[in-house]
């Protein structure tokens, strides 16, 4: 009966604009795909994400309120069942206008992918997307009872959509904060190629034209609960190793701490597959499809892997170099970006080298001082921290940001509004657009970039980073 008045207070299957999370990394990624491929920039994208609001309230309160924010925002646990896949596949490539491209992009959540497919003129198509669900009486440091929720939760999905969606949901408290206690997050990775992009690659790419799929393949340890659902614990993007997530790991009582949780009382179940793709992973299911649909119709397919994601940053940096300086321009400005803070549009407009990190963490600046340090220098850096909404220890502090900056030769700046209130202030995507378009235009943009000069370039530049391109 629950289920029925749940059915009927929404009216349908929930919309696929309900459906994916609108904090998540794939669904800004998409969007900025999208402006960039038409000519816009991000201006206009003001959403905040949850864990950036209510400041100045007393910590206990502020993070109360961003609970129930969270659960009001997130589906229903009744409404799962309903969603359609499909239609969440319809919609992504609906955000592409329809005439003909020179290739597309496949793949994982990486910034640098959808700079890569900015360069390349071409649309950037997510290989899963995220479903916020609430959890009522939750509790961030209670890992066992986030599954159990999870385990009467995914088969409903799995159920509606067979053989079409494998289910990973991830516990990560260093990563998503309070909301790890009100609501449980499901990656669904698609187990084949949807119908909506086999229709998208026979309509919308030219006669010939190849695909490029950008696969995630860390590593991580999960929990198989069976039927197509795994259960994982933390996230290689969180700063902490999975080694660490232990309740006499002093570092992950600090974490737990920070969001409301504690140790003592951390229930974490045994994982069963030790070394599982991580979150971001591509299904091999999803591939094994993509390959023979593109034999079939006779598309080469070209494939990039990593297993750090600063390496696709670093290399993807490096080729947009390289692109910049063939096209007469100097490549001599950088900027380094972070998690939502990037606008590719704005990128090619003023004619910057573009280096993403995955997160504010320590280990992921690291990589942009690391990229910096070891390539030519440049005339200026500009730094756009992702401010996370919470202050952690696996955070990177303002001094490493400034270093980071520092590598420019003439000029190094970290973004003032982001720093001011850095890690809890508010800074919505948008702010990433009014920050570039101060930088100075150096148009015409070059000629789009061709599949064939971006995989030598990453191949050079990446093979001994430990990118494989095949």
């Amino acid at each position: 009966m629950r289920e029925m008045q749940d059915w009927l207070v929404t009216g349908g299957p929930p919309e696929p604009e309900r459906v994916v999370a609108p904090d998540s990394t794939s669904r800004v990624l998409l969007t900025v795909a999208a402006r960039a491929l038409g000519g816009r920039d991000c201006a206009d994208l003001t959403y905040l994400p949850l864990l950036t609001r209510f400041r100045g309230a007393p910590e206990p309160v502020r993070r109360a309120a961003i609970a129930r924010a969270g659960a009001r925002s997130a589906l229903a646990p009744s409404e799962v069942a309903e969603v359609d896949v499909e239609a969440v596949g319809r919609w992504i490539v609906d955000h592409y206008p329809r005439h003909d491209y020179p290739g597309v992009v496949i793949g994982s959540p990486h910034g640098a992918a959808v700079h890569l497919a900015t360069a390349l003129g071409v649309p950037w198509l997510p290989a899963a997307f995220e479903i916020a669900v609430q959890w009522p009486g939750g509790a961030v440091d209670e890992p066992a009872r986030a599954l159990a929720h999870g385990s009467r939760v995914a088969p409903g999905l799995l159920a509606a959509n067979p053989a079409a969606v494998v289910v990973r949901q991830v516990h990560d408290p260093a990563g998503r904060g309070v909301l790890a206690g009100a609501t449980i997050t499901l990656v669904v990775r698609w187990a084949r190629l949807p119908d909506a992009y086999r229709a998208f690659l026979r309509d919308r790419l030219a006669p010939g034209t190849p695909v490029l799929l950008l696969r995630d393949a860390r590593t991580w340890p999960v929990l198989d609960a069976g039927g197509g659902h795994t259960f994982q614990i933390g996230s290689p993007g969180s700063g902490l190793d999975a080694g660490e997530l232990r309740c006499d790991s002093d570092l992950f009582d600090r974490v737990l701490r920070a969001v409301g949780g504690d140790g003592t009382r951390w229930d974490a179940p045994t994982p069963s597959c030790p070394d599982a793709y991580a979150e971001h992973g591509i299904d091999p299911g999803l591939e094994t499809s993509l390959r023979d649909w593109l034999a079939g119709a006779g598309r080469p397919l070209h494939r990039v892997l990593f297993t750090r994601p600063e390496a696709l940053s670093a290399a993807t940096a490096d080729v947009y170099r390289e692109w910049l300086r063939a096209a007469g321009k100097t490549g001599d400005r950088a900027v380094v970006e972070c998690g939502r803070q990037l606008d590719p549009w704005q990128v090619v407009r003023a004619g910057l080298v573009p280096y993403w990190c995955e997160s504010a963490t320590r280990r992921s600046v690291a990589g942009a001082e690391l990229w910096l340090a070891g390539s030519s220098a440049f005339s200026s850096v500009d730094v756009l921290p992702d401010p996370p909404g919470m202050a952690s220890p696996v955070l990177a502090g303002l001094p490493q940001w400034r270093a980071a900056a520092s590598f420019g030769r003439r000029r190094g700046a970290v973004d003032r509004l982001a720093a001011r209130g850095y890690p809890t202030s508010a800074v919505p995507t948008g702010h990433a657009t009014e920050v570039l378009r101060n930088q100075p235009y150096d148009l015409p943009a070059p000629k789009p970039l061709r599949i064939v000069d971006a995989l030598t370039g990453l191949r050079d530049s990446g093979t001994q980073q430990g990118l494989l391109i095949c």
